[in-house]
């Protein structure tokens, strides 16, 4: 059993220089990220697809094997492979906590066990207490075998009162009372319930990792929890930032650095350092994703000559794999009409259609889904 430290959390002075440096460059970044999702004639459509990039990114991290190509082509199939629903559960939970923040939901227990339920039906573990703190102890290691792991978090009857404690410094005490301090070292600069939000989001993360609460899912819920809190914390005005895509590509130092803040000496200068170069990296990595789907969307409306066609072609920045059913129900036009813009823009090479299969036809915004992969 590892010793585990209660919020709030404290660096040397050295290191909160750094820490600092660093985030007042990415705060600036999302800050003008945001601004340009506000003007973008793309910015709605692409909230939905970036969600999905993340979904399959974050459940990547855990070891599924299905890329945003297999999401985009499989997501709306009716019996799904239990990759596609893991990944289309990460996507729904994530909205359904979007949802809630937006009318004022407080991050909270009952609302992250509200999320974990979500985040496990029908799909793998969800047999193991889904929506319910545990109640045995687990750990996390390479082998089934406790001797080998390499952490094991608190026990189960802990849980609680660790989760009130990251409770308390996620939304501040009921009753105004400060979280202790007394447990840092004097000459240590605190990051406490009043630090910068991404500070505390990268907090927020580590922690719920460490508590690692549910049998099954922590991962997954926990970066959730990224995006959430930004929101709630009004950094961004919707799921548009997101980190999971830089973590994967650094799994194993991902895993290192969350290790290392785990114990009776947590290294928390290291991990938010790491986190915060990070969102800088993935800042830059969206804003050129908005940037060419900007460009790529007024491209084709150019392209396009009926308002039936221009509201089709960015639609398809929502869905850049649909059917003429499919659009005409969402668009709220007949299906020959959609049939007629659809096959319109392949002409004008916009999408592509298999011209091999005669019913059903599918059509892909493979320019888009490109831009997305990359």
């Amino acid at each position: 059993m590892f010793i585990m430290v209660k919020l709030p959390v404290g660096v040397d002075h050295t290191e909160a220089l750094q820490i600092m440096e660093v985030l007042a460059r990415v705060n600036n970044k999302i800050g003008r990220l945001e601004e340009k999702f506000k003007h973008s004639v793309v910015s709605e459509a692409l909230v939905q697809v970036l969600s999905l990039s993340e979904s399959v990114e974050s459940t990547r991290i855990e070891g599924t094997q299905v890329t945003f190509t297999d999401m985009v082509e499989e997501q709306h199939d009716k019996q799904p492979r239990w990759e596609i629903q893991e990944v289309s559960n990460y996507q729904k939970a994530l909205h359904q906590g979007y949802e809630k923040i937006l009318i004022g939901y407080p991050i909270t227990s009952r609302f992250i066990k509200e999320l974990h339920e979500t985040l496990m039906e029908s799909a793998r573990g969800s047999t193991q207490a889904s929506g319910s703190y545990r109640k045995v102890q687990n750990f996390i290691g390479p082998t089934k075998k406790m001797e080998d792991a390499t952490y094991i978090p608190v026990a189960a009857h802990e849980i609680d009162d660790y989760m009130e404690n990251l409770e308390f410094f996620i939304n501040h005490h009921p009753y105004n009372k400060r979280l202790p301090v007394d447990h840092l070292q004097t000459n240590h600069y605190i990051f406490d319930e009043d630090a910068d939000p991404l500070i505390k989001t990268a907090i927020i993360h580590a922690q719920f990792e460490s508590i690692h609460p549910f049998l099954d899912g922590n991962g997954r819920l926990g970066r959730i929890l990224i995006v959430l809190y930004l929101i709630q914390s009004k950094i961004v005005s919707k799921p548009i930032f997101f980190v999971s895509e830089e973590l994967e590509k650094e799994r194993p130092r991902y895993y290192d650095m969350l290790n290392g803040v785990r114990g009776s000496n947590p290294q928390w200068g290291d991990w938010l350092l790491f986190f915060l170069r990070a969102c800088d990296r993935m800042t830059d990595r969206i804003n050129t994703k908005l940037e060419a789907a900007e460009s790529l969307a007024k491209e084709g409306l150019e392209a396009c000559r009926t308002a039936s066609e221009k509201k089709i072609w960015l639609y398809t920045f929502s869905r850049p794999f649909t059917d003429a059913k499919t659009v005409a129900k969402e668009v709220g036009v007949s299906p020959n009409t959609a049939r007629n813009a659809l096959n319109a823009l392949v002409g004008k090479d916009r999408l592509f259609v298999d011209k091999e299969v005669k019913r059903n036809k599918k059509y892909r915004n493979y320019d888009l889904m490109r831009i997305l992969r990359d």
